[in-house]
């Protein structure tokens, strides 16, 4: 596992309620919450994250128009891919991640 994702699944983990454990649909890594997967990995740079289409609005972020897994994707879709090649982007990525479990309510 690459170092800043091994660096991300740490910092995810101290969020209570989210766990890594094998993902059942897409194979390898995946992030869970309240026993849902919401995340899985497409590479060691590359999450897939269901972060909500209000919480997508919200931060104002786009789905990558160069994407290799979800060229198809709908702008309204739940589901966003992020990707994060230095730590500050991985500090992006856990924000995301603690803004969805607050705004769901844990």
């Amino acid at each position: 596992m690459a170092k800043l994702r091994k660096a991300l699944v740490k910092k995810l983990e101290r969020i209570p309620g989210l766990k890594d454990q094998p993902s059942p649909v897409a194979g390898g890594s995946a992030i869970f919450y309240r026993d849902q997967e919401i995340a899985h990995f497409h590479h060691d740079h590359e999450i897939d994250v269901r972060l909500t289409k209000k919480l997508i609005r919200q931060e104002g972020l786009k789905h990558p128009k160069d994407s290799e897994q979800h060229r198809n994707r709908s702008p309204q879709s739940d589901w966003i891919e992020l990707r994060f090649e230095t730590s500050k982007e991985v500090d992006e990525v856990v924000r995301l991640f603690r803004l969805f479990v607050e705004l769901s309510g844990n």
